[in-house]
């Protein structure tokens, strides 16, 4: 046998090894994810009964009382809410980011440095610091049991998707901006019509982030929503499980099945966006 023989043999054996533990590895992750799609298509009794994916007796009825919940408010009203909470505060946060880190990547004034280290300091803070002293504040303006406090605190911005387009920006050459203003650009027209069309990538990636954060959101619809008819479907969710009665597993597995669908579609056409917004963004500290 040759030594390129050899070579050959002993890559093949190296990408058998490897591509097999990732395999399993993926197996291994996916599995809970699969039982719950496959148990949507399950009787509630066969559900436990076996670890097999694959139904005996394939039914759709659990997508049926599932989306009816308890015909008064069906699940409808709960993806309505769902995609208004998050299709406002993900706008909200990726428009007011991109804005914010423009002013701290191309405008100086006294203070960038600190101003901006705060900023990234918050990135450390955990949610359950300020839970409390937030809920107090909306629970004074009266905005409790309403969509504003899962919505308007991100019309601010958010400190991670800041930094994305900071990095981002910077990669842009400042020699743009200096000949638009020699066209008679003022700075928030260079924003508009010159930096933000530039970070499209960034800008998607942020929204990617966003909509994922807010629509699996739980604490914080748990803190604020009191009435069903408000609900957002992470929510509803929780709402199936009974511990005085026999809890619908079935229900809840082809509701959490559907709850999928949002992100996975997302996911699916934009992934290309998330890679190349996360590579370009380290270009230039």
């Amino acid at each position: 046998m040759t030594k390129k023989q050899k070579h050959f043999l002993k890559n093949l054996r190296s990408d058998i090894i490897f591509h097999g533990v990732v395999l399993f590895i993926g197996v291994f992750m996916l599995y809970p994810l699969l039982w719950m799609m496959f148990g949507a298509f399950k009787p509630t009794a066969e559900i436990f009964g076996t670890i097999s994916l694959i139904p005996k007796e394939p039914t759709l009825q659990n997508f049926v009382r599932g989306w009816a919940f308890n015909n008064s408010t069906t699940f409808t009203t709960f993806y309505k809410n769902s995609f208004i909470v998050t299709g406002l505060s993900t706008l909200g946060a990726v428009l007011a980011s991109s804005l914010v880190a423009y002013g701290f990547s191309r405008i100086r004034f006294r203070g960038n440095k600190f101003w901006y280290g705060c900023m990234f300091l918050t990135l450390m803070l955990p949610y359950q610091v300020v839970m409390v002293p937030q809920f107090i504040i909306f629970y004074k303006l009266n905005w409790v049991n309403t969509f504003l406090p899962l919505i308007v605190p991100h019309w601010g911005g958010q400190a991670f998707f800041i930094f994305l387009m900071v990095q981002f920006i910077r990669g842009i050459p400042a020699e743009l901006d200096q000949s638009a203003m020699i066209d008679g650009c003022n700075k928030f027209s260079i924003y508009t019509r010159i930096i933000f069309p530039l970070i499209k990538p960034a800008l998607i990636t942020s929204t990617i982030f966003s909509f994922y954060w807010r629509w699996e959101d739980f604490l914080g619809p748990l803190l604020y929503l009191n009435r069903p008819r408000n609900f957002t479907v992470s929510l509803a969710l929780r709402m199936f499980s009974d511990p005085q009665s026999a809890t619908d597993w079935g229900a809840i597995f082809a509701m959490g099945s559907l709850s999928l669908l949002p992100s996975l579609i997302i996911f699916l056409v934009f992934q290309k966006y998330i890679v190349e917004g996360i590579a370009t963004s380290g270009l230039k500290v």
